[in-house]
């Protein structure tokens, strides 16, 4: 199924939002002023109840979306911590490789390096250029693999060329992992659901305020913007390298750095 939202700004989506919400509140609050004259004290209760019910549910799902989003931005955040690990450590290991072969494993694991970094400066929405990158890293992996495979067939002690390899498999297996937590986000249909409800309780806290012939437009506009806030974050949560709130690409940083700064000395 394709996706509306994602492609979409998050400002732009929690401005129509508050747009949206603002409009079904004053529309509930007009058709609660027409119906006043025929609403008893009862049909009054029964609509306060329905609206605390409506609010309640909204905060439930206000919890729930923002828990899930931030699990995704978590395993996000320690996806690229363990890719920068790996890296790392097949680095140091190629220290054991035979002379022949150590040099050219850190010069390629130092280029492997600058393109992952690359590719973390890349929006998830921009798929052509994502694809380009996706088969050079796999390319510079092949190639990091083949030279693995002639050191062993040159040592093939397992404390050198083999904790190398087993290394790579380790690099490899974080490339995939992280690859998969990019992939991972809020469904769009707990969206939708969410924001529906938001409207729909919107419209019915205005309804409830034309039965009783008034509202309290600044507290309902405070508690309107605090919610799309909320949404906003929790869209801005979900939408890695292109939100306000990124991970952190401090560790495949300082990797980029000690590596760069290793090879020319």
């Amino acid at each position: 199924m394709e996706e509306v939202l994602y492609d979409q700004s998050s400002i732009i989506i929690a401005g129509v939002l508050l747009a949206a919400i603002l409009a079904a509140n004053e529309t509930g609050y007009r058709l609660g002023r027409w119906r006043r004259s025929e609403a008893d004290i009862g049909a009054k209760a029964q609509t306060n109840a329905i609206q605390a019910a409506m609010l309640g549910l909204l905060a439930l799902l206000l919890g729930f979306t923002f828990s899930m989003a931030l699990q995704r931005f978590d395993s996000r955040s320690q996806a690229a911590l363990k890719e920068a690990n790996a890296i790392g450590t097949a680095y140091l290991r190629t220290q054991l490789l035979p002379a022949a072969h150590r040099e050219e494993a850190k010069d390629m694991i130092a280029d492997y390096v600058s393109l992952r970094v690359a590719a973390n400066k890349v929006d998830l929405t921009q798929t052509q250029v994502r694809r380009a990158q996706q088969r050079e890293v796999e390319k510079a992996q092949d190639a990091l693999w083949t030279l693995a495979l002639d050191a062993a067939a040159t040592d093939p002690r397992p404390v050198t060329a083999g904790l190398f390899i087993q290394s790579l498999n380790d690099l490899i297996d974080a490339y995939g992992e992280r690859n998969a937590a990019l992939r991972k986000h809020v469904p769009e249909v707990v969206l939708f659901l969410l924001f529906a409800v938001f409207l729909i309780a919107g419209a019915v806290l205005g309804y409830s305020g034309g039965l009783e012939g008034g509202r309290p437009f600044l507290a309902t506009l405070s508690m309107s913007l605090l919610i799309v806030l909320v949404i906003f974050i929790i869209i801005d949560l979900d939408r890695p390298r292109r939100g306000l709130i990124e991970v952190s690409q401090e560790s495949m940083l300082d990797l980029s750095e000690a590596v760069g700064s290793t090879t020319t000395n």
